[in-house]
């Protein structure tokens, strides 16, 4: 059985007795500037998020990593660059920027008129790496238009040429590849009583992607406990910290049931691939 432990308090001091490099991933979706206002409890701006960021880093392992769902607010007709600043801000205190993912919804669900920008229907997730990355497990799950057919191993120079790469000789598409990083996936339903609950499979798809089994993960806004019901359900260990005591009881009593509201991933991910397989991120190579 994984070890979970469950801390009801504020991120910034319960993370200082966390030792350094104690964890291997950290799976977050940290206050979205002031898009939500949880009750009362929210207090976000530049100087904590630095903190928090710092405090990240000092408790990421040597190869870990850290992935960020976040998005921004519109102020004035604009949009705040929030994400941005914190992303380049984790590469200034060490972090490498591994990769930009986004976290595309299948609807428009954001407050807003939309007579004057087209429908936001995305987030980011960035994945920021300790150093060199530890871990991936890629999720193969992506249904090749070609496959069966032989292909040829070829790259592309910096002039534009294509040529053949040496000691390959082509091999056979596989009936299904390697994911992209643009991630499909149906938001939660608000059954949680939290106002931005975590998809059950954003979070499980980056846990099995950046660990192992009986690593340590942690999530330093909890929010619902989603994060933790995922690592709880795929042997990982883990670490939560929710300030809010009311969200704290929710993610609590999700955790220990291992509760998992019902998801899907769009069609265009899934197709073709059992509920069994998808959720196990099957390697079909």
């Amino acid at each position: 059985m994984p070890k979970i432990e469950l801390l009801q308090g504020d991120c910034l001091e319960l993370m200082k007795d966390l030792p350094d490099g104690s964890i291997d991933l950290t799976v977050t979706s940290p206050p979205y500037d002031n898009l939500r206002t949880y009750e009362g409890s929210l207090d976000w701006n530049e100087n904590i998020w630095k903190q928090v960021l710092e405090q990240l880093y000092r408790v990421t392992k040597e190869g870990g990593v850290v992935v960020w769902v976040v998005n921004d607010a519109t102020v004035n007709g604009s949009k705040t660059g929030t994400s941005f600043k914190q992303a380049l801000y984790a590469k200034e205190i060490g972090f490498n920027l591994h990769d930009t993912m986004i976290y595309m919804k299948p609807n428009f669900s954001a407050v807003g008129a939309l007579q004057t920008r087209y429908a936001p229907v995305f987030e980011y997730m960035f994945v920021w790496c300790k150093n060199k990355l530890n871990t991936f497990n890629p999720i193969k799950d992506r249904k090749c238009k070609t496959a069966g057919e032989k292909k040829s191993g070829t790259l592309r120079n910096p002039d534009g040429a294509m040529v053949k790469k040496r000691g390959v000789e082509g091999w056979v598409q596989p009936e299904y590849g390697q994911r992209f990083n643009i991630w499909k996936i149906t938001p939660e339903s608000r059954g949680s009583d939290h106002p931005a609950p975590f998809p059950y499979q954003l979070a499980h798809d980056h846990i099995i992607s950046w660990s192992n089994e009986g690593d340590t993960v942690l999530d330093p806004f909890l929010g619902s406990g989603t994060t933790g019901v995922a690592c709880k359900n795929l042997n990982r260990n883990f670490i939560g910290i929710e300030l809010n005591s009311k969200y704290f009881e929710i993610a609590k009593e999700r955790i220990e049931k291992g509760t998992v509201v019902k998801e899907r991933i769009t069609e265009e991910i899934t197709e073709g691939i059992t509920e069994e397989k998808a959720q196990l991120g099957f390697d079909f190579s």
